[in-house]
C-alpha cells in the first residue's frame, strides 16, 4: 500500500522554550493567618512558583511532591489535616491562577473557621513560609512543524524546558483552555480525536519526560494508521 503524505498545514507550530528564575519577594508567612492573607494578595507569579516549581525540579519523579503550601503546613506548621487537603488539591482542574488561588485560600480559610478560638501554632524562627515569585523568559526555538510527522521528529529532540512551556506554562498563565500541542493539532490539522488523547493526559502524574514519551507514543499510533 502506498504511503499517505502527512496533511500539511499553512499554519506551522513553532515550539518555544523558557527560562526560569526565582526571586525573592521579601514576603514570609509564620501562621496559617499570615499565609492565607499573603496567599490572597500577592502576585500570579508567586502562586504559580509555589504549585508548579517542582515539576522541573523533580523531573525525574512520579507522583510529584506536594505544593510548597501543603508541604510547609504538614512539615513545619504540623497541621497534617489541612495539609492533606491542600495537597489533594488537584492543580490540573483549573486553567487560571486565579481559580487555583482562591481554592487554596478556601481550603486554608475554612481550616481556620474550624479552628477558631484555638491556639495558631507558629513555625519556629528560621522556618517561616518565604513567598517566591517565578519570572519565565519565553524564547523561540529553531524548530517549526507543519504536519504529524515533522512535529513528533521534534518532539523527540526539544528540551523538557520547552515541553513544559506548552503542556503547562501556555495553558495555566496565559489562560488557555488547553494545551498548546491539542489546541494545534485540533486547528490547524484537524486531528480532534488526537488532541483530546493528549489532552485527556494528566500531567501531573508523569515525570517530563514520561509526558513527551506518552504523547511521542500517541502520535506514532495515529501515524501507523494513515
Amino acid at each position: 500500500m502506498a504511503q499517505v503524505e502527512p496533511i500539511r498545514t499553512h499554519e506551522p507550530f513553532h515550539f518555544s522554550t523558557r527560562l526560569h528564575l526565582r526571586e525573592l519577594t521579601g514576603l514570609r508567612a509564620k501562621n496559617l493567618k499570615e499565609l492565607l492573607e499573603h496567599i490572597k494578595t500577592v502576585p500570579g507569579s508567586v502562586i504559580y512558583h509555589h504549585t508548579h516549581h517542582f515539576l522541573i525540579q523533580h523531573q525525574y519523579l512520579s507522583p510529584e511532591p506536594p505544593n510548597d503550601f501543603a508541604y510547609w503546613v504538614t512539615e513545619v506548621l504540623n497541621e497534617r489535616e489541612l495539609g492533606e487537603r491542600l495537597a489533594s488539591i488537584n492543580t490540573c482542574e483549573f486553567t487560571t491562577i486565579r481559580a487555583l488561588r482562591n481554592k487554596i485560600a478556601e481550603t486554608i480559610e475554612q481550616f481556620l473557621n474550624q479552628k477558631r478560638g484555638k491556639f495558631l501554632k507558629e513555625a519556629d524562627e528560621g522556618r517561616e513560609f518565604h513567598f517566591i515569585k517565578s519570572i519565565s523568559f519565553i524564547f523561540p526555538t529553531p524548530y517549526t512543524a507543519s504536519n504529524l510527522k515533522e512535529f513528533v521528529s521534534v518532539l523527540k529532540k526539544i528540551t523538557i524546558h520547552s515541553i513544559y512551556f506548552h503542556i503547562f506554562e501556555a495553558r495555566l498563565r496565559l489562560e488557555k483552555e488547553t494545551n498548546d500541542f491539542s489546541l494545534w493539532l485540533e486547528t490547524a490539522l484537524e486531528e480532534k480525536n488526537l488532541a483530546k488523547q493528549i489532552a485527556r493526559l494528566d500531567p501531573y502524574t508523569h515525570t517530563l519526560e514520561g509526558l513527551r514519551d506518552k504523547i511521542i507514543r500517541l502520535i506514532e499510533a495515529k501515524l501507523g494508521k494513515k
